[in-house]
């Protein structure tokens, strides 16, 4: 079963964020309005540019989606 990209950013989550993915990861987690079940970039890019008001840059998603895909391929 493949992991929905919430999960796979799940992993990312730290007390004490190391690094703009780390702290892309505490925020979704506390955003209880992103959409868990999704792994579509479309859909996902369209949430975060209306809601993620927490990223500094949607090239922090970018990087962890493209981590999430090469993930996926293995």
């Amino acid at each position: 079963m493949n992991k929905s990209f919430y999960h796979y950013l799940m992993k990312f989550r730290d007390p004490k964020p190391k690094d703009s993915i780390s702290e892309f990861a505490n925020h979704a987690y506390k955003d209880h309005s992103f959409p868990k079940g999704l792994s579509t970039y479309n859909e996902l890019s369209t949430y975060l540019e209306l809601n993620g008001d927490y990223l500094t840059s949607m090239t922090v998603f970018d990087q962890v989606w493209e981590l999430y895909i090469e993930e996926k391929k293995l």
